[in-house]
């Protein structure tokens, strides 16, 4: 330190001397020069204090706050400080393939396309690279400072419409169809989406930007009789536009199968089951007028047959009295009692035909009570409907081409309860009961 003054000062009083001075000058000049030659200053830090002052900070002068690559793009940075020296650079932070030389500070980066393609670097990504250095010998004289990297391609990648289905669907009559009509974005993203379909639907949802959501309602009578193996294919097509008119389609196949109408089928099905329990009453109220016809009938032919019996009794008894009056009349009044025999036969036939015809409406209604019970529902939707609906019509027809002869009707005098009470009584269901 002490010769770096006396440089100082020698410089000092060379510019102070005058030309008159040559002596002084000479004197000053020669000890400078012996004192100079005999001075130890490494020769680094002579350059340092000529070329700086030690109070200047240390920064970086050509560093851009951004940098963006293009994809299979080279990139050569060489940062310049405002020092010179021996310095370490170093990098944090930094996204594969950017490298420094510690020396120089150099940064090279060669941006592969399969860095891009393996995901471990992203287009439109900003990365923070953080740029260091130092002096190793001053750990205190530093600077940290960070520029953003960012990655873009000139490749246009084209914009696809994703539905989140499968590209067969398989639904029934009745089903909804739902799903989202998706979008993948490319360089230009997909403004508006259009749909047609090869079968007009009726009452579709409105796809117009990308996530809304496709609904439709397969109605039950969609599927026509027609058509083959009883289900219709539609083909519904998706078309997504950008701004400069480029199209992307994808195609969804919808196969509707025939199904039931549960609903409509349980309304008929309930309709047939109300129809043949009107019936049934109405078989009730014949099979009543048929027997109360038929007890008539027998209660006077037995009073014919009692009259008949005993006048001819009373005959045989006054034929052994004692008195010829009586005796006379005795033998009349067997003759009488015969005489009334085809009377009885003429005023109450027997009704056989009646009788059969009792039992033919009672065997018909037990039948239908059967039926009625062997084809009930088992379950809230019961999907053997439609047979047991069938089986129901083609019985109560039957029954009534059987019973197409005997008159069907219904007094309004009787309530439900009556006709089951007396249909059920024990008096009738001996009468009628099967005989071994």
């Amino acid at each position: 330190m002490l010769n770096i003054l006396t440089l100082l000062m020698t410089l000092a009083l060379v510019n102070n001397l005058s030309a008159n001075d040559s002596g002084l000058f000479s004197t000053v000049i020669s000890d400078t020069l012996v004192q100079v030659k005999k001075d130890t200053i490494p020769q680094s830090l002579r350059d340092t204090l000529v070329t700086s002052s030690p109070d200047t900070v240390l920064q970086i002068n050509n560093l851009p706050p951004y940098i963006t690559l293009a994809a299979d793009s080279v990139l050569h940075f060489q940062p310049a400080i405002n020092k010179q020296g021996k310095y370490f650079w170093y990098l944090r932070n930094a996204p594969i393939g950017l490298q420094i030389n510690n020396e120089d500070g150099r940064i090279t980066f060669k941006a592969a396309k399969t860095y891009f393609l393996s995901g471990k670097l992203k287009y439109d990504h900003e990365y923070k690279v953080l740029l260091g250095v130092n002096k190793p010998n001053r750990p205190d004289e530093k600077i940290d400072t960070s520029f953003i990297l960012l990655f873009y391609t000139t490749e246009i990648i084209p914009s696809k419409i994703k539905l989140s289905v499968s590209p067969v669907v398989s639904i029934d009559e009745g089903d909804t169809l739902s799903f989202k009509v998706q979008c993948e974005t490319g360089s230009f993203p997909i403004e508006s989406i259009t749909y047609f379909s090869n079968v007009p639907l009726k009452n579709p949802s409105l796809i117009r930007h990308c996530d809304d959501e496709f609904l439709w309602h397969a109605g039950f009578d969609f599927v026509k009789d027609t058509d083959s193996g009883k289900v219709k294919i539609i083909l519904i097509n998706f078309i997504g536009s950008t701004r400069f008119q480029y199209r992307d389609t994808t195609t969804v196949k919808v196969i509707v199968r025939d199904a039931l109408n549960y609903p409509l089928a349980l309304q008929v099905y309930q309709a047939e089951v109300k129809t043949i329990n009107r019936y049934i009453l109405e078989l009730k109220y014949s099979f009543l007028q048929l027997d109360k016809s038929i007890k008539r009938v027998k209660n006077t032919r037995t009073i014919f047959d009692i009259t008949s019996s005993a006048t001819a009794l009373s005959g045989t008894i006054m034929s052994t009295s004692a008195d010829e009056g009586s005796k006379q009349l005795g033998k009349i009044l067997p003759s009488i009692g015969l005489s009334i025999v085809p009377v009885k036969e003429a005023v109450s036939p027997q009704r056989v035909y009646d009788q059969n015809q009792a039992s033919l409406v009672r065997t018909s209604i037990k039948r239908l009570e059967y039926r009625l019970s062997d084809n009930g529902l088992i379950s809230d939707r019961d999907m053997t409907i439609l047979q047991k609906t069938n089986q129901l019509k083609d019985e109560i027809k039957q029954i009534q081409l059987q019973l197409i002869d005997i008159p069907i009707g219904m007094n309004n005098s009787m309530t439900e309860e009556e006709l089951d009470t007396y249909f059920n009584s024990p008096k009738v269901m001996k009468k009628y009961r099967l005989k071994h």
